[in-house]
């Protein structure tokens, strides 16, 4: 289905000039939620027993065992123009996440690709492991946007909800934002709300859409202090240290995409992984990224 063409006739029908469509469905990402039950035919579990290659061992982190999180058939999912998941074949979410909270380290998360075809048996659990229930998923397409273009609580924009600066508060490329949206996105208001009309959020956890703003800020500080170190880039003052991370952060919404993550919850564990497009596009999915936090009021 040509999602970008319903969504660009919808908005030409509200009166909205096609200049201004293009150029907000350049930041526009469909992503894929999954929802426990629903309906239909599942396209994967939370929980429960994986299916792995005959012969392959458990996942796990030296003699530690990880549970599984959840599993999903990539051929039974809604394609996503942009979004190069693999046409088929199985993808399987494994993660210790009181382990991985803090570590750093990434051996207690991993990602495993089971190619269509491939010979497959339910694993039996080793004892250590904790079992989770399994409940069988369905899925629909929701619309996802960058932090920058979202809109915050009671109706606030972005540089108001996001910081909370006023203008002379703001950094430079904080503005620079701010102006693109009032002199490029004059109708951002109603583009925002019939993308979420036509692909409305909620799930508990999506596949694709935009990578975690504090994954991606986490990388862009290893980033700029790597380049630096190279001498790749000149050392950046401390005044303008915020600043340049802003800018970094922003380029590498571009170069790393959302494989899967969790809905937020207080007192809850949540896990994401990250992968750049181009290892994506390659079925390199062993390379994804992978942070659990812990969110607290």
């Amino acid at each position: 289905m040509d999602h970008r063409g319903e969504f660009r006739r919808a908005a030409l029908e509200l009166g909205i000039p096609d200049d201004e469509v293009s150029r907000f469905s350049q930041h526009l990402r469909l992503s894929i939620g999954l929802y426990a039950g629903g309906g239909g035919s599942p396209v994967g579990q939370f929980g429960g027993l994986p299916q792995l290659p005959v012969g392959m061992k458990w996942p796990s982190a030296g003699d530690s065992p990880l549970p599984l999180l959840f599993s999903v058939d990539c051929g039974a999912l809604p394609r996503v123009d942009g979004f190069d998941l693999p046409a088929d074949g199985t993808l399987l979410f494994f993660v210790n996440q009181e382990m991985d909270h803090g570590d750093g380290s990434g051996r207690y998360a991993r990602v495993v690709y089971v190619p269509g075809g491939t010979e497959t048996a339910v694993a039996e659990a080793p004892s250590s492991v904790c079992v989770r229930e399994q409940l069988d998923v369905s899925s629909r397409l929701i619309a996802e946007l960058p932090l920058w273009l979202r809109e915050g609580d009671e109706d606030e924009d972005w540089h108001e909800y996001w910081e909370d600066l006023d203008w002379e508060d703001m950094s430079p490329f904080q503005q620079q934002l701010v102006r693109y949206m009032e002199r490029d996105l004059p109708h951002l208001a109603e583009l925002r709300a019939l993308a979420y009309d036509l692909w409305p959020s909620g799930a508990g956890v999506v596949i694709g859409g935009y990578a975690d703003a504090k994954v991606i800020h986490s990388i862009a500080e290893q980033t700029l202090a790597g380049r630096e170190k190279a001498g790749e880039i000149p050392p950046i003052p401390i005044a303008k240290w915020d600043s340049h991370l802003e800018e970094e952060e922003h380029r590498l919404t571009s170069e790393w995409i959302s494989l899967a993550s969790e809905l937020p919850e207080y007192e809850v564990y949540r896990t994401s992984f990250v992968i750049r497009h181009d290892d994506l596009a390659a079925a390199q999915l062993d390379k994804a990224l992978a942070v659990t936090s812990f969110e607290a009021p």
